[in-house]
């Protein structure tokens, strides 16, 4: 049933939602994919989905999708930035910061942490797991969970900040 209303609901609105994040991003190309991206979460998405309630979450998932794309976008140009002001050219960014080295950098965060948040957030990004499942698997409130992957985020982010 919420494949089908689904269906209906994209046929009808697509033009609209694309024109919608388009409109907050600028590039047309873009909003399709974050539009594609966001109806491909909700076909997989196993929460009951009505017709009264589809048209606001799917809006509030756009706003939200395009919030999330100017955070990475603001931290790419960050190091944009940073590789310009060290005069490094393109061909040597690998050189900066390796991924193995900001991986250990993660890691060692990680182990700083409390073995709760560290477990927490280790199931969320490495597992691919959702809070909801979390805190159903690990019988936690789902805002405890919410709390500890959001300490271990913090955490990360920290140290991830200073490296670059």
């Amino acid at each position: 049933m919420n494949k089908e209303l689904l269906a209906d609901y994209y046929a009808q609105h697509r033009d609209e939602i694309v024109g919608f994040v388009a409109m907050r991003l600028g590039d047309d190309d873009t909003a399709q994919d974050v539009v594609q991206d966001i109806f491909v979460r909700l076909l997989k998405s196993d929460k009951l989905i009505s017709d009264i309630t589809l048209p606001a979450l799917v809006f509030t998932m756009a706003r939200n999708a395009v919030a999330d794309w100017f955070r990475r976008r603001r931290v790419w140009e960050e190091y944009e930035h940073y590789i310009i002001a060290t005069g490094t050219d393109h061909e040597t960014m690998d050189s900066i910061i390796s991924a193995n080295e900001l991986m250990e950098r993660m890691e060692r965060t990680l182990a700083r942490l409390a073995p709760e948040c560290r477990e927490a957030y280790r199931l969320h990004i490495y597992g691919g797991m959702q809070v909801a499942q979390i805190a159903k698997e690990t019988s936690l409130p789902y805002r405890t969970v919410e709390y500890r992957i959001g300490q271990a985020r913090h955490a990360v982010r920290q140290a991830l900040r200073q490296a670059l």
